[in-house]
């Protein structure tokens, strides 16, 4: 059953892999044609080059540093306590009628008008970029736990009280284990928006970052840099949520197969 799994994955990986290097073919192709101009659409070739030209000159590493820094801590604060306030709106009984105006007021605010204000109150450090990262990613996070917890079974919640099971275990064997696929859901989907915020708030205002780069790059009409940047940030988001994925298939799953 495995090894069936594992040869049907496989092939669906040769047939993206397949797609992908014909779409690069074809962009390629339209370049050094001159089908398109390079300034709008460089080959794909260029871009690799620029790639790692960027890597080779060392700097990029220092960018990708900040880059990751701010997103890692925006979005370890936003799905800690996203999480966390997700569970304490739906399990304390009160709570949810009470704070539900304020959660919904403000997730009505537009977030890109806010930016700006973040920038006036904390500067345009590190600190505004996490902000940004906790913005675009809290709420998302907050509501699908909310909304998780909710779908879980009410024979599960009886049979764990037949068993007279305590609070703690009733969420941690059946509340969570229940609402797992929703959260994972979330965390999936900000980590990619928070990825993006991190360089909305470097585009803005920033000294450092890959979006400070990319700025840098459109302003001088270095698109093949552009992608580049572009092609690299795909990559680490790409990444990130394979991480996310793993984390849930070899540590959550086990976890909850215990």
């Amino acid at each position: 059953m495995g090894t069936h799994h594992t040869k049907k994955y496989k092939g669906i990986w040769g047939w993206q892999i397949a797609l992908l290097l014909v779409i690069l073919g074809i962009c390629e192709v339209l370049v050094r044609t001159d089908t398109v101009s390079s300034l709008y659409l460089p080959a794909p070739s260029q871009v690799f080059k620029e790639l790692f030209a960027l890597f080779v000159e060392g700097e990029i590493w220092r960018h990708l540093y900040v880059t990751l820094t701010e997103f890692i801590v925006g979005y370890g604060i936003s799905a800690v306590g996203g999480l966390a306030i997700g569970m304490a709106l739906v399990l304390i009984p009160w709570a949810e009628q009470f704070f539900r105006p304020y959660l919904s007021a403000l997730m009505a605010i537009p977030k890109v008008t806010v930016v700006p204000l973040l920038a006036l109150w904390l500067g345009i450090g590190m600190t505004h970029k996490i902000s940004i990262v906790f913005l675009f990613c809290f709420f998302t996070i907050t509501v699908n736990t909310m909304a998780g917890i909710k779908q879980t079974a009410d024979n599960h919640l009886k049979v764990a009280r037949v068993f007279e099971a305590t609070r703690a275990q009733t969420i941690m064997k059946v509340i969570l284990p229940s609402a797992a696929p929703t959260i994972f859901a979330a965390l999936r989907i900000t980590a990619a928006t928070g990825l993006v915020g991190a360089l909305f708030g470097e585009m803005l205002a920033s000294k450092d970052g890959l979006g400070n780069i990319l700025v840098k790059a459109t302003s001088l009409y270095n698109t093949a840099q552009a992608f580049a940047i572009v092609a690299l940030v795909t990559v680490v988001s790409v990444l990130i949520i394979s991480l996310i994925d793993i984390l849930e298939r070899n540590v959550f799953l086990k976890w909850k197969s215990s």
